[in-house]
């Protein structure tokens, strides 16, 4: 089993094809930290928010959903999504500078206060798209179980906010790997997983980061079968509500 062998910043980790900025670590997590994390979210981790069906996949939020006007109500991560990943996330500088200040240093709340776990079958995708204004511009996002490829869509050059037809790059994540994009890469571009059950072209000329990539030699012959994914996002939500005494209930 690999251990976790982190860069020294993240500067080490930068996806330098790709526009400012995107970052790709291999075995962020252990397999054992993915086990522990895959049984809570999938079998015992009650009380745990519903499973939320969607056309093309199931999600959970925590500590909840937003609000319709896009607020958090203040609550704690659960400490198994908290340690390891924000700690290690945390841990990490962006650069080797004196601040040595980390990917959250500049959020409002210097670290992230809501994840979003997608559960996807083989053959399920999400249609591209961008994270919108409720959040801060950093998005970390951590696979489980099986691989995945993000295609990466660039907005045309006009006021209409379209995308592209075809996407420009490709991300390979595998798992236990963590993937963050901010900057003009978050503001300016558009995200999403195609609906096929193999992934094809998963080499140097096919993805961006395979120089990074941790595990070259499981996609040798240039494909990959997908199985069951869960990915785990991060993100710091800008605006957030304290709850008064009158509603305490809501966040035990």
């Amino acid at each position: 089993m690999k251990e976790p062998n982190l860069p020294a910043s993240l500067s080490e980790a930068a996806i330098t094809s790709l526009p400012d900025s995107a970052y790709y670590i291999p075995n962020f997590i252990t397999q054992a930290e993915e086990e522990v994390i895959l049984e809570k979210v999938l079998i015992n981790s009650a009380p745990r928010p519903t499973w939320r069906h969607l056309s093309h996949r199931r999600l959970q939020a925590y500590p909840s959903t937003l609000t319709p006007q896009n607020t958090l109500l203040a609550a704690p991560l659960p400490t198994w999504l908290s340690d390891p990943v924000i700690t290690r996330l945390l841990a990490i500088p962006v650069s080797n500078t004196p601040e040595k200040s980390h990917i959250f240093s500049d959020s409002p709340h210097q670290a992230p206060n809501h994840v979003l776990v997608n559960e996807y079958a083989p053959g399920q995708g999400i249609f591209p798209h961008e994270d919108g204004s409720a959040y801060h511009p950093v998005v970390a996002t951590v696979s489980l179980g099986s691989h995945i490829v993000l295609d990466i869509y660039a907005k045309k050059p006009d006021e209409s906010g379209e995308r592209e037809e075809k996407h420009r790059w490709r991300i390979l994540q595998e798992p236990r790997s963590l993937l963050i994009t901010t900057g003009a890469l978050y503001r300016d571009h558009l995200h999403g997983i195609a609906e096929t059950d193999v992934d094809e072209d998963l080499n140097e000329k096919g993805v961006v980061n395979w120089d990074l990539v941790g595990g070259r030699e499981d996609f040798e012959d240039g494909t990959k079968k997908r199985e069951t994914r869960v990915s785990l996002t991060f993100r710091d939500v800008l605006k957030v509500k304290k709850l008064g005494k009158g509603l305490g209930f809501l966040g035990k």
